[in-house]
């Protein structure tokens, strides 16, 4: 899992929106970011997540937060993702697993007894400096919101 730290200097990432638009960290630089990493598109514990940052997605951005959703999905997977479930932020697929590497959460997982490589559902909250103020481990995919101002009141 990953070895960064709360404090460490969040890793400059670069990746395509459902777009085909690039983002960047370094095109964040002045606002919080919320970097969500999250296994699978359409997934009931992902969906419940997305939905869960959707319905508070306008009392996230008043606050200034901007809220980036990360994972090995395909820009189309990711457009079908938003549609369906009318998400409002920003997916970054990272289907080169450039993004998941830099941030250290992709590893080993356990199903049902049975291994594989996959995302560890994980939220890096980045302060304007693009520092690392918080890591939410293994977040409550349905108060994920609640977490997330919790820890940055």
């Amino acid at each position: 899992m990953t070895n960064l730290k709360e404090g460490d200097k969040a890793p400059i990432f670069k990746g395509k929106d459902q777009h085909g638009k690039t983002v960047s960290l370094t095109d964040l630089k002045g606002k919080r970011v919320v970097l969500y990493f999250y296994p699978k598109d359409m997934t009931p514990g992902c969906t419940a997540q997305a939905c869960n940052l959707r319905d508070n997605y306008s009392g996230l951005t008043k606050k200034g937060y901007e809220v980036i959703g990360v994972s090995t999905d395909s820009e189309q997977s990711h457009q079908k993702f938003i549609e369906k479930y009318e998400l409002p932020f920003t997916l970054l697929a990272d289907e080169d697993h450039k993004i998941v590497n830099q941030y250290g959460v992709w590893g080993e997982k356990q199903m049902m007894g049975r291994k594989y490589d996959g995302i560890h559902r994980t939220t890096f909250l980045i302060n304007e400096k693009g520092v690392i103020d918080h890591i939410i481990k293994k977040p409550d995919t349905k108060n994920h919101t609640e977490e997330i101002l919790e820890l940055w009141s």
